[in-house]
């Protein structure tokens, strides 16, 4: 009898994963975590309406665009815009201004987050410590347009800059009128505003550093610099590859916003770049086709130089973005 109510009790063994269907596992893992997808929602409907909706519109690259036909009703024209672009006078003044800001910017402005969070981490008096970051946060919040216009004050001929070096009987110097001070200005002003909250992601790669190498070091006699050397700047360098392969993929993207409000036809040899002649064709030119050739021309460099990137950084490090 108690063998008999025994049999009654005793509960079916719940199936494992391995016993499921890979449906019955997705319907599983929703029922779970449901909470969790319906968060991630707005960012999925965030990416699919304004990065994945809008490629669409890419076809406009190959037709002769009219807002008055629409994206079906405008006459294909196949490769016409791009071959115009690859032919026109300004092709390898854009090219070469793009690439040349940007690779000051991965010499000059990269290094300088990492440098940054190395100096910071060495620091021993946290209140120093907060004080010197909350100065090096600080610019990243201030608005590009604000930016341009202190730019602007301390670069003109009765600014800052030109009174300085004034008491040194330097003649003044229209920084924004001359072609060849338009690089280090919008590299420098870039490093200045971003060098503090770029310098995050590495404390915190930092500070997942071992403490007990630290010590054993110390135990073996090396010193502080020889610490950093050889623990800190290897300890962080899947994150340093991970962020370099990242900056690869923006060498033909320089944000128009700071290089429209800095530059004019003085300065267009060194400082016009791809993002400021699409809005000049798209926008003010109306010529909509030519520059989604433009844009597009844009986006599938930026495509292949991240994908050699990461392919490049795989085979040598072995670190990767994907």
């Amino acid at each position: 009898m108690w063998q008999i109510s025994n049999k009654k009790t005793m509960k079916k063994p719940a199936k494992s994963n391995l016993d499921l269907s890979k449906g019955q596992i997705i319907r599983k893992d929703l029922r779970r975590n449901w909470i969790i997808y319906l968060m991630a929602l707005p960012v999925i409907a965030y990416y699919l309406i304004f990065h994945y909706g809008p490629m669409y519109g890419l076809q406009i690259a190959f037709k002769d665009y009219s807002p008055a036909g629409g994206i079906w009703g405008s006459p294909w024209v196949g490769f016409k815009h791009f071959d115009s672009f690859f032919n026109g006078i300004y092709f390898w003044r854009l090219i070469r201004n793009t690439v040349l800001i940007n690779v000051y910017d991965l010499i000059f402005g990269f290094p300088a987050a990492i440098i940054l969070a190395i100096l910071l981490n060495e620091i021993r008096k946290m209140a120093f410590k907060r004080v010197v970051q909350t100065i090096s946060y600080l610019p990243h919040f201030i608005s590009i347009v604000v930016v341009a216009g202190m730019l602007f004050d301390f670069l003109s001929r009765n600014g800052l800059i030109n009174q300085l070096i004034g008491f040194f009987g330097i003649e003044p110097i229209d920084f924004l009128k001359e072609a060849g001070w338009f690089r280090f200005i919008f590299v420098s002003s870039g490093i200045w505003q971003g060098i503090g909250w770029g310098s995050i992601i590495y404390l915190a790669a930092i500070a997942n550093i071992d403490p007990t190498l630290y010590e054993a070091s110390k135990i073996d006699g090396a010193n502080r610099w020889k610490q950093i050397f050889h623990i800190t700047i290897p300890g962080i360098m899947p994150t340093i590859v991970i962020m370099f392969i990242l900056n690869m993929g923006n060498l033909l993207s320089v944000g128009s916003e700071k290089v429209l409000l800095l530059y004019n036809p003085l300065t267009y040899e060194t400082a016009d770049v791809i993002s400021t002649y699409v809005y000049r064709k798209g926008i003010l030119e109306a010529s909509y086709g030519f520059s989604a050739a433009v844009g597009l021309f844009n986006s599938v460099i930026s495509l292949i130089l991240i994908v050699s990137a990461n392919a490049i950084s795989k085979r040598v490090s072995e670190n990767k973005l994907w």
